[in-house]
């Protein structure tokens, strides 16, 4: 099948999917079940050996230099508390 059929037959059924309207009916119900005994299956695991150790590393974290703007640079019509406010 060639990627243009393959496309035709994904476009065709996504218009069938969302181009239906399904509407509910009738309530559904779960059936009645009676459950009696059982038994938990049994498992035998070789699980492999794990040492789990510390070391010490140094990290290079780098310098970020933030420059924020001084409080008389914001625009006096914003108000920070509305949330309509973008």
């Amino acid at each position: 099948m060639n990627i243009h059929a393959k496309l035709a037959a994904l476009a065709a059924a996504s218009l069938f999917v969302w181009g239906c309207d399904v509407d509910q009916t009738e309530e559904g119900a779960l059936p009645d079940v009676d459950v009696e005994g059982g038994e938990m299956p049994e498992y035998d695991v070789d699980a492999p050996d794990v040492d789990v150790g510390t070391r010490e590393e140094t990290v290079t974290v780098p310098d970020i230099d933030v420059d924020m703007p001084e409080d008389d640079d914001m625009d006096d019509d914003m108000d920070m508390d509305d949330p309509d406010n973008p």
